[in-house]
């Protein structure tokens, strides 16, 4: 008898979402509670788990398509596997391979059902065999990095037989075609609707990064050895807006309707790259929380972006966000506010540069800041008041510590 699997509540508001990849095929056994897709909602991707244990059954739904919630994806038959495990070398009739021949190769049983959507993705295509590997992630779990450093090196391509040349290959000019995913539709739509709707304007302003600097190289080994993180800038930076936030409540405010609201305590949006694009996962009280908290908890939303295994409700909410592009070199940018918050803090690289100190020209590890906001609930004041107390935090980390 056959269970259907159907979809799965994806969280609250979200109806449908987009079947990225099979990662069962029809016949292979299936443990029950083991991901047998993946789907691709407005902001994470979630593993559909199998209800029981069998064998995968037919699939119901091709990979792109669109499916609500409650709507059957596959069917799983029951059974073991052991007699789908070998399709081909079962009937009796078969005739035994020749010389030179070779039965075709069985999919390995070797893979670990634990693995994330974008190792099974990297297993895939490059045919390492993930069980010969050692993980490098936490509690020893592999991760992509590992599948495609064990990535056995191309032979040497044959010498191509002549073929009649193509306008393509005469002009160099090609191109290719991608379907956006679910993913980047909604940040598409999103970032142009808040352009659309709030009043947005940036204002900039510059900070010296040497004190934050140099406390960092003082303490950063002991920093990781009591903490188990390592000692970064972001952890200054969020402790620091959330100080500042405190100072001018509107920045940390939102507006719904005729209504502004303020909220008395300060859950941080915080931008880390994921390969389907940019998702913003929510430091919850990031207010009440220590530099090495703060640490902790980014560096573990940053790995799990990377894997595809951030949950909807981490990236739910948020009443400020800010944005590192300084990790990718960027100089200056104006980011965009992510609604229905009111601002955006923009991190920059570090440059040494020449500024003024106490009459002298020095040289000076500087970063520029600069913060996008909603000029319907944010003046020029209090926008310009907020990257000042920020950078008087960073420039004397001392306040941070006595909350001043």
């Amino acid at each position: 008898m056959a269970t259907e699997v159907k979809v799965p509540v994806l969280g609250e508001s979200i109806t449908e979402a987009t079947l990225g990849e099979w990662l069962k095929k029809p016949g292979e056994a299936v443990q029950a509670d083991e991901p047998i897709a993946s789907l691709e909602t407005d902001k994470v991707s979630v593993e559909v788990p199998s209800p029981v244990a069998g064998v995968m059954g037919e699939w119901a739904v091709k990979v792109g398509d669109t499916v609500e919630v409650g709507a059957m994806i596959a069917t799983i038959e029951a059974g073991d596997g052991s007699a789908a495990a070998k399709p081909a070398a079962a009937p009796a009739a078969a005739p035994a391979a020749t010389a030179g021949q070779q039965a075709p190769a069985q999919p390995s049983s070797d893979t670990p059902a634990a693995l994330s959507p974008s190792v099974r993705r990297a297993v895939l295509e490059t045919g390492v065999d993930p069980s010969n590997l050692k993980g490098t992630g936490k509690d020893g779990r592999l991760t992509k990095d590992d599948v495609l450093a064990a990535k056995p090196a191309p032979a040497p391509a044959a010498a191509p037989l002549p073929v009649a040349p193509s306008v393509a290959a005469a002009t160099g000019r090609k191109e290719e075609r991608v379907r956006m995913t679910r993913l980047r539709q909604t940040i598409a739509k999103r970032l142009k609707d808040a352009q659309n709707t709030a009043a947005m304007l940036t204002t900039f302003n510059d900070v010296d990064m040497t004190a934050v600097i140099e406390a960092r190289a003082k303490y950063k080994d002991l920093f990781e050895k009591k903490h188990g993180v390592r000692l970064g800038f972001m952890g200054f930076f969020v402790k620091a807006a959330t100080m500042a936030l405190k100072d001018i409540p509107s920045v940390n405010a939102s507006i719904e309707g005729d209504e502004i609201v303020y909220h008395d305590y300060a859950d941080i949006s915080v931008a880390v790259s994921s390969p389907g694009g940019l998702v913003v996962p929510v430091i919850r009280d990031a207010d009440q929380m220590s530099v090495a908290t703060i640490e902790k908890t980014i560096g573990d939303f940053g790995k799990r972006a990377k894997d595809g295994t951030l949950k909807m409700d981490e990236m739910k909410g948020g009443t400020f966000t800010i944005s590192n592009g300084g990790v990718f070199g960027s100089l200056m940018s104006t980011p965009i506010i992510n609604p229905p918050q009111a601002a955006v803090l923009g991190l920059h690289r570090i440059d040494e540069r020449p500024v003024v100190v106490n009459g002298q020209v020095v040289v000076r590890p500087m970063m520029y800041l600069a913060l996008s906001y909603d000029h319907r609930l944010i003046d020029g004041r209090e926008a310009v008041t907020f990257l000042v107390a920020l950078k008087n935090a960073i420039e004397d980390p001392t306040r941070i510590l006595i909350d001043l």
